[in-house]
């Protein structure tokens, strides 16, 4: 006990002493690698992107699984305070070493501060020195001040406590949603602090300074509205139709294409809308193969995780208000989902954030179903399940006996 007590304090000093040398990181929320493995870290309070060279990162291991359960609790622990002290962020596999890596905030209000954990080969969880690390730093313009604040909704009720505090959430914290790198650039989805607010952000990295920032317009089947403010919750760059297209997820989640040779500095983007997943909260996005088939794994806050693929996306119907009969969709109109959406996967839980491990497996950050538990775990690509939730046939002794004595019998017939 004392051994462990030693321990956690040299991790909050180690932490602390980071923290002082370097206050310019104020938070670390969204998460994204270069296939080099540097590490792209959003920073809403200080409106930047920041670039930690991890690139001399290498495979401690040839074959392992990352499983942390009450992830939240051994983070906490770490970092010497409450579960409920402490939000994970966002998720990242160095594409080098396939361990992975955390964004946390440390606190609430004033007094929140940012970690970056790596979980190593062996399941342990190590605080990123952020001061021993190599960064560079891009700061973003045209960004929410913080003053603005959000508008207060009920459903056909008064406010609820929680309500009220999402109103009072600066808009500022979504100057950065998600990032995506491809060939030497950064694309950057968010809000800017015009009315037209939903924007995509473009810069080459290494960072130089400059940026391009495009805000973009898309069709909301289920809103049946033309949305400018709402910004992309995820994304991915893929080849559809011989061009290089954005693949973005809207919240309420129409899913839509974006050429990337329209994405430029003062454009107004028409995104294609091709489809609707239903109302929800889509949160990752990440491309997968599949016995050959390269697939898309999208998670989602409020429904099961959908996997479509990518092949379906080509020659997809572009849609507008001209193809929907006029009024919101819910879920239960049956025009929604719409579109080459794929097929919801079973997941037992909540898949908040995904990631590839490694050519057969993905590593999820998980909302257990039966105990609540946060956990970080590997999931078999083909079936993203875990066995203990579930009681079934297959865990029955004699099913294995039965099925011995059918092939037995197929034989001797044979």
């Amino acid at each position: 006990m004392i051994k462990f007590k030693i321990t956690v304090l040299a991790l909050i000093l180690s932490f602390t002493t980071s923290l002082v040398n370097a206050q310019e990181v104020k938070t670390l929320g969204a998460l994204e690698f270069s296939p080099e493995g540097v590490l792209f870290a959003g920073d809403n309070v200080s409106g930047a992107i920041h670039a930690f060279d991890l690139s001399a990162e290498k495979k401690s291991a040839d074959k392992f699984e990352i499983n942390v359960y009450n992830v939240d609790a051994q983070v906490a622990a770490v970092l010497g305070t409450s579960a409920g002290n402490v939000q994970i962020n966002d998720m990242a596999v160095h594409p080098k070493s396939g361990e992975v890596y955390l964004t946390v905030t440390r606190g609430h209000g004033i007094d929140v501060l940012p970690v970056l954990i790596k979980v190593n080969a062996e399941n342990q969880l190590q605080i990123v020195d952020l001061v021993t690390v190599k960064k560079t730093t891009q700061t973003l313009e045209n960004l929410p001040d913080g003053s603005q604040g959000f508008y207060l909704r009920g459903t056909m009720a008064p406010p609820t406590i929680k309500e009220i505090a999402k109103s009072k959430l600066p808009m500022r914290m979504l100057s950065i949603m998600d990032m995506e790198y491809y060939k030497g650039e950064l694309f950057v989805s968010g809000i800017s602090n015009e009315d037209f607010s939903s924007a995509l952000r473009r810069m080459p990295y290494p960072f130089n300074g400059k940026e391009s920032i495009s805000n973009v317009k898309m069709y909301h089947i289920a809103h049946d509205q033309y949305e400018t403010r709402a910004p992309i919750r995820s994304m991915l760059v893929k080849n559809i139709d011989g061009i290089d297209q954005m693949v973005a997820a809207y919240t309420c989640s129409p899913l839509v294409l974006i050429p990337l040779n329209e994405i430029k500095d003062g454009a107004q983007v028409k995104a294609r809308t091709i489809g609707d997943m239903g109302n929800g909260q889509p949160i990752d996005m990440v491309s997968y193969n599949l016995q050959g088939n390269e697939m898309l794994f999208v998670t989602n806050n409020s429904r099961m995780p959908q996997v479509m693929p990518l092949a379906g996306l080509s020659n997809a119907k572009v849609v507008t208000d001209a193809d929907f009969k006029r009024g919101a969709k819910m879920d239960l109109t049956g025009e929604i989902p719409y579109g080459p959406m794929g097929l919801p996967v079973m997941f037992a839980g909540s898949s908040l954030q995904i990631d590839v491990l490694n050519e057969n497996q993905l590593v999820s950050l998980t909302r257990d179903a039966l105990t609540g538990s946060l956990d970080l775990e590997t999931v078999m690509a083909m079936f993203p399940n875990k066995m203990n939730l579930f009681f079934a046939e297959l865990d029955f002794p004699a099913f294995y006996k039965d099925k011995k004595k059918l092939k037995e019998k197929i034989k001797n017939k044979s």
